[in-house]
């Protein structure tokens, strides 16, 4: 059962995708959702959307490669909300299909450092903010193709193999009650599948927002039995 208690749920990657489906389905239950992109036009739209009047901006341009510029953005969301009690590592990008010799060291680079690199700078300066408040779940979005592989999806495959091995090993490390899970969302027509599927064959699967209507409760109900544990959404 999902927890029926007000969350502050933290989600990077939130202009298109799973992050944008999860922002609408927990706002719409009434819980508090901060998140970051790079779009400065689509966080724009979400604070339109979402923070009418005097409300404080829910939602921030943030690079996650950029180490300080991620610190500076967990200060401004921790010092006006408070730790998140849930934070989703969501932010992630997939690499044109292609064998991994014939993929250029900067879009092997852009792989490695958004999703990998990317998801450890939000866990570095968030982490410390929920150990404090004694409580919290970290959720590192992975991928089927993080525990099998797939060809011309190699950078992508090894983003997502470390992802769960981070994961796993930051479960043991962390406090109780706090959890650390590495979570597969399955497959979903989003505009990374689109990438490698193509339009014809993304379609063929359910949207963000098809998928959000059973991830989202599912992501809440997460709990301490469950630590470590590789997870897949329904």
């Amino acid at each position: 059962m999902a927890s029926n208690k007000h969350e502050v749920i933290v989600i990077t990657g939130v202009s298109t995708g799973l992050g944008l489906a999860m922002v609408k389905w927990y706002a719409s239950r009434g819980h508090t959702v901060l998140g970051c992109a790079r779009s400065a036009h689509k966080i724009s739209q979400l604070n339109e959307e979402y923070c009418k009047g005097n409300k404080p901006k829910q939602f921030s341009v943030v690079d996650v490669v950029n180490d300080a510029d991620v610190k500076r953005w967990s200060e401004e969301v921790t010092s006006s909300f408070g730790a998140p009690t849930f934070l989703l590592n969501n932010a992630s990008i997939i690499n044109n299909n292609a064998y991994l010799w014939h993929i250029s060291a900067h879009e092997f680079n852009n792989v490695i450092d958004i999703n990998i690199k990317g998801t450890t700078n939000v866990i570095r300066h968030f982490v410390p903010e929920m150990i404090k408040a004694g409580k919290g779940v970290v959720v590192n979005f992975s991928s089927g193709w993080g525990r099998s592989v797939a060809v011309n999806e190699a950078p992508y495959c090894a983003s997502k193999w470390a992802i769960e091995g981070l994961s796993k090993a930051m479960a043991q490390e962390l406090p109780e009650p706090l959890i650390c899970v590495p979570l597969s969302p399955g497959i979903v027509n989003t505009p990374m599948l689109k990438t490698c599927f193509g339009e014809q064959g993304a379609s063929l699967h359910k949207s963000p927002e098809e998928w959000a209507e059973t991830a989202c409760p599912f992501i809440l109900s997460i709990n301490s039995s469950q630590n470590g544990s590789s997870l897949t959404t329904p």
